[in-house]
């Protein structure tokens, strides 16, 4: 359905006699809220945000615009502009007649629509912009991907027998460390390149006083010169932290020369890492299956750790990191809880369905579906309880579509926290957020 309807009432361009200087809108936030106080509909259900302006009363003097636009995972687009008020809210009504998503994107304009932005030294990232990015839902727990590859579990299998055929051998090092004890270590994969990271272990830690473990799996990015941790993690856990490429570490030699041709070498065909068409077209070529090895090679290395406790295995990340945490969940039975924050790749054949979708996103070739977290979520063990401690209904990077398939296809306790005008990065700085939390199957 297309909006309905523009309402608002006695909006008139900002006339505070106030000159514009640096920083005049750093206390000026773009606000937005479902005036049903609500994220989820029934099929051609209005769905009414409201969007208002604070902190704007002694702004600035020149005319300002809300410029807004809706898309959706039914292809439609609409979009307005109009004058801001600093008393008066916008209000915005629209629909959606199948399961899916609505996205609201709202920011402050100038009178040429140039973005009005904060003190670009004190605001970084989206925090320096004025804007609204949210949505909501009808009926997401009727959303699903298309069918997983039909050999799914067999490549899996064939996956793992390539780890039980190279023996798991370490290189451990002890780090000087304030709190505990802390390793740079090295552990041997039939992925390109090792396991690699570094461990703590609290001080009290031994095979008679023993922790549960937790991997500590990092977002996307490639982070030159890793460096060991200076201060305690988790005093409650031995955690293992690696990095997504089995970078070696300087305490192993690495140099400022290894980094930079490694930067290089993990491209493919003029695309940064994981986003080659080409190299994903092969299961076993694409970047994803020496980062899923690392993963299992990693939770096997802590299980062998004397100072385990033998119960609790937690894999934890954000992002790419999320993906990396369904992966551990999914590829090891003994993983008992998985902490995935707005988890990336989620449905990644999304695009194929016309779902709506932000810039950043690989391109669908079938192969994915073996990585794909909503294809894993099928084989967490019901032993293992999955948290998505944040899916923001603005976050198009890992678009909400694809984090209702997650959460759908999962079988065992989970929950997934639902956040209004939250992007991948960013969740909106005052108190009164519109949280909307989902559990099933004896989750709390």
């Amino acid at each position: 359905m297309e909006i309905k309807r523009l309402c608002f009432a006695a909006f008139a361009a900002f006339g505070m006699g106030f000159a514009a200087f640096a920083g005049e809108w750093d206390g000026v936030l773009l606000q937005g809220r479902t005036l049903e106080d609500k994220a989820f509909y029934a099929p051609g259900e209005k769905m009414t945000f409201e969007l208002r302006l604070t902190g704007a009363e002694q702004a600035t003097n020149r005319a300002c615009f809300i410029k807004w636009v809706r898309t959706g995972d039914d292809g439609k687009r609409e979009e307005g502009k109009v004058p801001a008020s600093a008393d008066e809210p916008l209000v915005l009504e629209t629909s959606l007649d199948k399961p899916g998503f609505v996205r609201i994107f709202a920011e402050l304009v100038d009178k040429d629509g140039k973005p009005c932005r904060k003190d670009a030294e004190k605001y970084k990232g989206e925090r320096n912009k004025i804007f609204f990015d949210g949505g909501a839902g009808v009926e997401p727990e009727k959303l699903q991907s298309v069918p997983e590859p039909a050999d799914f579990d067999a490549f899996w299998t064939k996956q793992k027998a390539r780890l039980v055929a190279m023996p798991m051998t370490v290189r451990r090092k002890e780090l000087p460390s304030q709190q505990g004890r802390v390793y740079a270590v090295e552990i041997s994969c039939p992925s390109v390149r090792p396991v690699t990271g570094y461990l703590q272990v609290p001080a009290d830690a031994s095979p008679t006083n023993r922790y549960p473990c937790r991997l500590d799996l990092h977002g996307y990015g490639y982070y030159p010169n890793p460096k060991a941790p200076t201060g305690a993690w988790h005093k409650d856990a031995l955690v293992l932290s690696i990095n997504a490429h089995g970078l070696r570490l300087p305490e192993f030699g690495a140099d400022a020369a290894y980094y930079k041709a490694l930067e290089w070498e993990i491209k493919s065909n003029g695309h940064t890492y994981g986003f080659d068409p080409k190299q994903n077209a092969d299961p076993e070529t694409a970047y994803f299956n020496g980062m899923a090895l690392r993963v299992m090679r990693a939770l096997q290395y802590l299980k062998s750790l004397p100072e385990w406790n033998g119960k609790d295995l937690i894999a934890s990340g954000d992002s790419q990191g999320g993906l990396q945490t369904i992966w551990a969940a999914a590829l090891d039975p003994d993983v008992t809880r998985a902490e995935s924050t707005v988890t990336w790749c989620c449905d990644m054949d999304g695009t194929e369905l016309g779902r709506n979708r932000g810039a950043w996103h690989l391109e669908w070739v079938p192969a994915l579906g073996y990585y794909d977290p909503v294809n894993m979520a099928r084989r967490i063990p019901k032993t293992c309880l999955t948290v998505i401690p944040r899916a923001g209904l603005g976050d198009y990077t890992c678009p909400p579509s694809g984090l209702a398939v997650l959460y759908n296809n999962i079988p065992g306790p989970k929950k997934i926290v639902w956040m209004q005008g939250s992007t991948h990065g960013y969740i909106p700085p005052q108190k009164d957020n519109q949280i909307f939390t989902w559990t099933a199957n004896g989750a709390e």
